[in-house]
């Protein structure tokens, strides 16, 4: 094990970026450098294949299927994905106070988008902030204010009148919605299955897409020109026919329409990467999926198409970058993952992390 007294000298083959490789970095008070310190009182080495600490950019700390949990089962979450190489997690809608998490030097870092905001009985009892649209504004700047730089709509969600899924905001409140998060200097995304409410949402200036299953040829140009990254959550989509067998004898048009989002999801998702749409790696943990699933996340995008490499940024170097946080850059706090072979020529490896540092520590 490292600590702050020590140094880390982690050799093989440092991957900094997709093309840029390092023989080795070292790592002092908790930060990397590749510059070799001129004396060091005790040296730990470790060897191996070296990714700044992956992504999750769709996960829950703090939220099961039920609603929020207690600290120490959302500790044990995020204690399950930091032993999966998981490091920085982007909380995609929270009932729960994690601030916490922050002063533990020996866990994930998070990036939270506050509690989801949903319309009245149109989401997961339990979950979210759930009103109508005349207070969308109000309430997206409190979480705007209470986040991390993101807000998380509910896009869409199964109208029981209407049987199937449908959007859930007018053009014009999420419009001014939108406007207001920006002006706070906070993104926005939204949980969106469906195909209907995907135009509005971006020509209403969105940031970002959580699952995007209704991607068609006509938006995905739109998603493109205007610069909205997606988050696939194909580990989600997974689950898709359970939950339409589930509901098919009440709502059998959404049961149906269900099983259509999923026939074609990995079409979707490589038509979207096809088209220079940004990908981004989540897993929706927390809620009826476990914590730690993130190579299983990388596994299905190299199934749908997107190439190892690629698969491999959307959890790495690309996804830390569209986050605003460092990867394995001079100065940067000592957040990697060490593996026994080259996760960029099978990305099966990243379910065997050999150690894992957090703030210069061997934690895993």
């Amino acid at each position: 094990m490292s600590d702050r007294s020590g140094v880390l000298h982690v050799k093989g083959r440092v991957l900094a970026g997709p093309h840029e490789v390092h023989d080795e970095l070292w790592v002092v008070g908790g930060r990397v450098t590749y510059e070799r310190p001129a004396a060091a009182r005790e040296v730990t080495t470790v060897t191996g294949w070296v990714l700044p600490g992956l992504v999750d950019a769709h996960c829950h700390v703090g939220l099961d299927a039920h609603g929020p949990v207690d600290a120490a089962t959302a500790e044990q979450q995020a204690l399950t994905d930091r032993d999966a190489g998981t490091l920085l997690i982007r909380d995609a809608g929270s009932p729960s106070d994690t601030r916490w998490i922050d002063d533990r030097e020996d866990l994930p870092k998070v990036v939270r988008a506050g509690r989801h905001i949903a319309r009245t009985r149109r989401y997961i009892r339990n979950y979210a902030h759930e009103i109508e649209p005349p207070q969308l504004v109000e309430y997206v700047a409190r979480e705007a204010r209470r986040g991390d730089g993101w807000v998380k709509l509910v896009g869409d969600w199964i109208d029981r009148d209407a049987g199937d899924l449908t959007a859930c905001w007018p053009r014009a409140e999420v419009e001014a919605a939108i406007a207001e998060a920006h002006r706070l200097g906070a993104r926005v995304t939204a949980h969106c299955f469906a195909e209907d409410s995907l135009r509005d949402l971006v020509e209403a200036g969105i940031d970002c897409i959580e699952h995007a299953t209704g991607l068609t040829e006509e938006t995905i140009p739109l998603f493109a020109e205007r610069g909205v990254a997606i988050v696939p959550t194909l580990v989600n989509i997974a689950t898709f026919p359970k939950l339409a067998a589930g509901g098919e004898a009440k709502f059998p048009r959404w049961s149906a329409h269900m099983r259509r989002l999923h026939e074609r999801r990995y079409d979707t998702v490589r038509a979207a990467w096809d088209a220079g749409i940004g990908v981004y790696v989540g897993t929706d943990a927390g809620g009826s999926l476990p914590h730690g699933l993130v190579a299983a996340e990388v596994q299905e995008l190299v199934k749908a198409g997107i190439p190892a490499l690629d698969a491999l940024s959307a959890t790495a170097w690309a996804a830390r970058e569209w986050l605003g946080r460092p990867g394995l850059t001079e100065g940067a706090p000592a957040d990697l993952v060490v593996y026994g072979s080259d996760p960029r020529e099978d990305v099966r490896v990243l379910a065997r992390p050999e150690r894992v540092v957090v703030n210069g520590t061997v934690r895993a």
